[in-house]
């Protein structure tokens, strides 16, 4: 399955696009679904349909569905409370109700994530086109399976369940229960759920798409999402570069306005493929007008992501780790290794990457940046480097 996840500054026009590209790939014969993450259903009023929790058909070959966070939130922590009916009758709590709970801050960015894996794993659809929110929340958004896994691997290891059986005597010479079996139980659970979608995120026929209006505010943004994106090793495919005004207009005072936007073009087309799609003059509503943006196609060809170590043990003595940070400042990065994990930081972004095997036997002899790529050199640690005979 192929999927698009579309993203852009605030008021780019992002979800009429996301709508736009749904419309095409579906109007190829190919089953796509669309999933939208506003709450004033915005990709509804954009394809002429309501969307809900509930699927619904919006074209010919197209779905579209709009995820309930308060929903999947009352069942998660009902389901919680459930499982953890001993500690808090232990405790004397008294139990929630569900007509009662609202969802917390972030319910709607697992929702969306849930759904995201659910539509990969029904193997009904050819086509997954996601409307993100806005690319910081987006990162964010992108970032939080990696985050949490790695957070629960350290809060709750694997390999201490295998201890299950001495946890009671451990308890009584600690002084302090020790964590019951449905918690760790729920938390493999969690990482299993997490992995099937950070699998999604991280697999080869996925990529962003990126919408911003050309100017000065799309150049900015742009340039943080992309280097957020890289950071993650995720791909962009397309710039979509929307609301393009007309070159041959009859209006004088059109003419700053479309300078402006020709000089951002040319500087963006050094960097990214960029598509232009043409203002209509109005806000586009229904398929027709959807039609007429001409969005690119959901078969756009992308470059893959790769991280790869160079071999210079020859000439030397060292192995270059490259990661492609396009548009990084050298005084925003920094690194931090911290045993078989290298902390990279990139502006106001941050990832706590796994190093590979071959070098974690060595030690980091440097780094610089050039041309939007990061080269971290790493030397054989002679105590761990395998010795020639």
């Amino acid at each position: 399955m192929r999927t698009i996840l579309i993203t852009g500054p605030g008021g780019s026009g992002r979800t009429t696009l996301a709508a736009a590209t749904a419309l095409a790939a579906a109007a190829e014969g190919t089953r796509t679904l669309v999933l939208g993450t506003d709450r004033a259903d915005s990709l509804g009023a954009a394809l002429g349909v309501t969307t809900g929790p509930a699927p619904v058909q919006a074209a010919p070959h197209l779905t579209a569905w709009r995820p309930d966070a308060a929903q999947d939130f009352r069942r998660d922590l009902v389901a919680l409370q459930d499982r953890a009916s001993s500690a808090l009758d232990l405790l004397g709590a008294s139990r929630l109700d569900p007509d009662e709970l609202t969802p917390l801050p972030g319910a709607e960015e697992l929702a969306l994530l849930r759904a995201l894996r659910d539509a990969a794993l029904s193997e009904k659809y050819d086509t997954l086109v996601v409307d993100l929110p806005p690319a910081p929340q987006a990162l964010a958004l992108l970032a939080l399976p990696e985050e949490l896994r790695r957070y629960l691997r350290r809060l709750l290891p694997p390999e201490r369940q295998a201890a299950r059986a001495l946890r009671p005597v451990l308890g009584r010479l600690a002084g302090v229960p020790m964590p019951a079996e449905w918690l760790y139980e729920t938390a493999a659970r969690w990482d299993l759920e997490l992995a099937a979608v950070e699998a999604v995120v991280a697999d080869r026929g996925t990529v962003v798409r990126l919408v911003a209006e050309p100017g000065p505010a799309g150049s900015d943004a742009l340039r943080t999402a992309g280097l957020g994106l890289a950071l993650r090793g995720l791909v962009t495919d397309v710039v979509v570069a929307n609301r393009v005004l007309p070159e041959a207009s009859p209006d004088t005072w059109l003419a700053g306005p479309v300078a402006q936007q020709r000089k951002t073009l040319e500087e963006w087309r050094e960097a990214y493929d960029v598509h232009t799609v043409a203002h209509l003059g109005h806000d586009p509503r229904g398929t027709d007008d959807l039609t007429a943006l001409a969005v690119p196609g959901a078969a756009q060809a992308a470059p893959a992501a790769d991280w790869p170590v160079t071999d210079r043990l020859g000439e030397d003595g060292v192995l270059v780790w490259r990661i492609p940070l396009p548009g990084a400042i050298r005084e925003e990065l920094d690194l931090v290794r911290r045993g078989d994990e290298l902390v990279v930081t990139a502006g106001r972004f941050r990832r706590v990457v796994p190093l590979p095997s071959v070098l974690r036997r060595c030690t980091v002899d440097g780094a610089a940046l050039r041309d939007g790529e990061l080269r971290i050199r790493f030397a054989p640690d002679p105590g761990l480097w395998p010795q020639d005979r």
